[in-house]
């Protein structure tokens, strides 16, 4: 661990769809550089959980601190700002297909309200290089391979430089070659500092890839091992 504060903690916490618990009792710990992988069967609450962590679901029970932000006490008007601070991936990369990879990237930059456009081509320029995409930049979305637009949904979701990734089934719509490709970009990431929470259903990733592990089962989150699985 590279800090003794950390980048998330929940305790005792209530995870909620509207008046239905989906979990309870969550205790979970992240610091700076730690890859944690969260498993469990579909409907277990993987997803809820981090639609909590980014706000999507409010936090109504127990306490949440992520990225400095107080999950319990979060304003409205302070989601979109705690969302900047965070770095999301989804399973299907939501992409805007109706422009190049850059002004992907652009668009996310200038709608967090950083305009300069030479500042920002720079740091697009960077983490696409980052991810292996420098020289794909002028691309539209449809023209790229599944891999390629995943790795420029993980450039999207470093822009802004965030303490944590949430990466909701990253990849999931990959096949296991590309999914290693994947994996290794995001232990990449990790190793530079920072911090990673990804949702999986595939357990031959933790094999190949072994990272301490959480498992959503019977409406709690706890520890698990990888031969247990």
């Amino acid at each position: 661990m590279l800090s003794s504060q950390p980048v998330l903690q929940l305790s005792q916490a209530e995870i909620h769809q509207e008046d239905h618990v989906i979990l309870q009792g969550v205790n979970l710990e992240l610091h700076a550089g730690d890859f944690m992988y969260l498993i469990g069967s579909t409907g277990s609450g993987k997803s809820s959980l981090l639609k909590t962590l980014y706000a999507d679901l409010p936090l109504t029970q127990g306490e949440g601190n992520i990225a400095g932000f107080n999950l319990k006490n979060l304003k409205q008007s302070d989601i979109p700002m705690l969302r900047r601070s965070l770095g999301i991936v989804f399973q299907d990369f939501q992409l805007l297909m109706d422009r190049s990879i850059f002004h992907n990237l652009e668009f996310v930059l200038r709608a967090t309200g950083q305009k300069d456009k030479a500042s920002n081509a720079d740091r697009i320029h960077e983490v696409l290089k980052r991810v292996g995409m420098g020289t794909k930049e002028h691309k539209m979305p449809y023209a790229l391979s599944g891999g390629e637009q995943q790795r420029v949904a993980i450039a999207r979701a470093l822009l802004n430089k965030p303490p944590l990734i949430l990466a909701d089934e990253p990849t999931g719509n990959l096949d296991p070659h590309t999914s290693e490709e994947i994996m290794h970009l995001m232990e990449e990431i990790s190793a530079s500092g920072s911090t990673i929470l990804m949702a999986t259903h595939d357990y031959s990733l933790l094999l190949k890839f072994p990272h301490p592990t959480v498992k959503c089962a019977g409406g709690t989150l706890s520890a698990t091992v990888q031969r247990t699985l």
